[in-house]
């Protein structure tokens, strides 16, 4: 039996109405392990939720920016130069402070010995 656990760094990808307010509902989760060069996204976006936005940060605008993100942290070339990098380092780009209405949290840390399956739990208590 295999006990080895990994190191892990997740952050929930937000969409911020009105920056000046700090308010936000989140959207999605990123989550990225450097040992195994592992990096996962999925984003839920909820219509009711879009409601609580300003008229210029429309459905359509938001689910084009979620779609760029996820394009990025999976590393399609299409998204870019910042795509071609390293799964940790395209994180770090991606989880980097910034004064937008698309934010993530802090990373956080933690150990599993499954990825994907903590990606789900952290993805169904913080998001869905």
């Amino acid at each position: 039996m295999n006990d080895e656990k990994y190191l892990y760094e997740y952050a929930v990808i937000r969409v911020v109405p009105r920056v000046e307010r700090e308010e936000f509902f989140n959207v999605g989760l990123i989550m990225m392990c450097k040992r195994r060069r592992w990096i996962r996204v999925e984003t839920l976006l909820r219509p009711c939720c879009v409601a609580l936005c300003t008229p210029d940060i429309t459905e359509e605008r938001i689910s084009a920016q979620l779609r760029q993100f996820a394009a990025i942290a999976l590393g399609q070339r299409a998204a870019g130069p910042i795509a071609e990098l390293p799964p940790e380092e395209r994180f770090r780009w991606l989880t980097a402070v910034r004064s937008t209405w698309l934010q993530t949290s802090r990373p956080h840390p933690g150990l599993t010995p499954d990825l994907d399956a903590t990606f789900d739990s952290i993805f169904n208590e913080q998001v869905r």
